[in-house]
């Protein structure tokens, strides 16, 4: 980046950080930067150079957001903040009280809210999905909207002379194509490896590795890993940027928190590049020792290497799968119909093909049948359509059914869905094993030490909802509306600071709180509190 010294430092004390820039999420990457905040909440969040305020949103997943659009044509989005400055933390407030909602957005005109590089222009905090206080900060393009790497931004003030580590690598085996030490599944060897590794046919590899930082103990995702093998480099990835609609392609780059260095078929991540036109999968004919060699480089430069050898051996390759399976094509659109079910995975879906061991269990008195399309978790890339016909189509309020994704342990987790002649319709992210359930049980709705509400100045509660989860709320003091939210969204408590603006202090008030799952099941909660 060019404008690497032109930005100021978002806070007033060394830069340390609790999360890199492209880390391994779940269905997604870390898109920005964790700085730690000493363990506390309300440290001023400091304008990075001269612009102007561009969104403002109070949200459960980021808590209290802004975007500022700076003048070198990048935009940086400040979340989990505790506070807004004023006046535009009394323009949110407003909002919230006239739509009635804890959730608000507020795109300004450009311009509006100017700030001047060192303004105070928030407060750090620890609301929305927050594991802890810390400044949550990301980099993007103002023009298209594309997330890069702010670390070079603030490379002067942080030092860092600790390369990425590796713990261990991986050998993923193609189906039909190869095997690794005579087996056609993942095999993991701790590093360093202490066995002779043992390979023959289409093979391509993957490591698990982190990155580390002076003085702090946390781990980081590796900004450059490079395979090079006999010599020639196969593989290299740079996470230095991505849009958004680029995220799930992490699904397709990671397996159980290894990094393949291969990149399948329907995976369109930029950040990944093979060489020799095998897309990085290596082909062990010979039987003689291959030697691999990764480097791994942090942002800063910090080098390190891993080295080992495969040797390979001619074994039986088996072949792709047993007879009875069904293919999917990554490159096609894939249709299952089974009694009952219907399920369409669009082009573009897929990011390999793959091989379903389609199974339907009924158990007497359920709703619908059980079915395992697949025995592993496939994710897909964009939503494909399920359709489970209803067995006992018995509940007069329809809205009250939900498709049902099944897990390993038997429990269940609703992906929602809509009722239509007899079907359950939704769209679904990955194929595993699926059935239809009701919910009629509405949520439990619990005050939080009620007596001390007074003295503390605010009213908790704890919502919660074991099937198909909370979907709003709406909460009262004394018949008006009262403004509840939901400040971290990891610990669940909804929470109403008491004002006197909206509240009369002195004396006895009443508050009642109603929380609704996804289904429409209602709980209510009445108490009385002196404030």
């Amino acid at each position: 980046m060019e404008e690497e010294s032109t930005f100021a430092p978002p806070l007033d004390f060394p830069i340390t950080f609790a999360g890199n820039f492209g880390e391994i999420r779940a269905d997604h990457f870390h898109g920005g930067l964790d700085f730690k905040t000493g363990g506390v909440e309300g440290k001023p969040v400091r304008a990075l150079a001269d612009g102007y305020v561009s969104r403002i949103r109070v949200t459960h997943g980021s808590g209290y957001v802004l975007d500022v659009a700076y003048e070198n044509g990048y935009s940086v989005i400040n979340r989990h903040l505790s506070a807004f400055m004023q006046p535009i933390a009394g323009r949110v407030e407003d909002l919230q009280y006239g739509q009635e909602s804890w959730e608000v957005e507020i795109v300004p005109q450009p311009g509006e809210y100017p700030v001047k590089r060192g303004q105070v222009i928030a407060l750090s905090g620890n609301t929305g999905y927050s594991f802890g206080p810390h400044l949550h900060l990301d980099v993007y393009l103002t023009d298209t909207g594309e997330f890069v790497d702010p670390l070079p931004f603030f490379k002067r003030y942080i030092k860092d002379k600790v390369a990425p580590r590796a713990e261990a690598v991986m050998l993923f085996p193609q189906a039909g194509k190869g095997v690794v030490q005579g087996v056609a599944t993942p095999r993991a060897f701790p590093l360093p490896v202490a066995q002779t590794i043992t390979a023959w046919g289409l093979v391509g590899a993957g490591i698990r590795a982190y990155d580390y930082m002076d003085g702090v103990h946390n781990k980081y995702g590796v900004r450059h890993v490079t395979l090079h093998v006999d010599g020639d480099e196969v593989f290299s990835s740079d996470v230095d940027r991505f849009f958004d609609e680029e995220n799930r392609y992490i699904n397709s780059w990671t397996y159980n928190g290894y990094m393949k260095s291969f990149i399948e078929p329907g995976n369109r991540l930029r950040m990944l590049h093979a060489q020799g036109g095998n897309r990085g999968l290596v082909t062990i004919d010979e039987e003689r020792p291959y030697r691999f060699v990764y480097t791994l480089a942090d942002a800063l430069g910090n080098t390190s290497e891993v080295a080992f050898t495969v040797q390979g051996k001619r074994m039986e390759i088996p072949p792709a799968a047993a007879p009875g399976t069904r293919l999917f094509k990554w490159n096609e659109t894939n249709f299952l119909q089974l009694p009952g079910l219907e399920l369409v995975v669009p082009k573009g879906c897929l990011y390999d093909d793959a091989r379903l061991d389609c199974s339907v269990r009924a158990d007497s008195g359920d709703i619908a049948f059980t079915y395992r399309l697949s025995s592993t978790r496939v994710p897909l890339h964009k939503v494909g359509t399920l359709r489970i016909g209803l067995r006992h189509d018995t509940m007069e309020d329809v809205s009250k059914y939900y498709v049902a994704m099944v897990r390993a342990d038997g429990r269940k987790q609703s992906v929602g869905g809509v009722y239509e002649h007899g079907y359950m319709k939704a769209g679904v992210y990955q194929i595993g094993a699926f059935t239809v359930a009701v919910d009629t049980v509405p949520p439990v709705v619990t005050p939080v030490n009620p007596s001390g509400w007074g003295r503390a100045g605010r009213i908790v509660f704890k919502a919660k909802d074991k099937e198909t989860g909370v979907a709003a709320y709406y909460g009262t003091v004394d018949g008006a509306y009262a403004l509840f939210g939901k400040l971290n969204a990891m610990n669940g408590d909804l929470v109403c600071a008491l004002d006197e603006k909206h509240v009369k202090k002195g004396g006895s008030h009443t508050v009642e709180l109603t929380v609704t799952d996804a289904c429409g099941n209602s709980a209510v909660s009445r108490q009385t509190f002196v404030w």
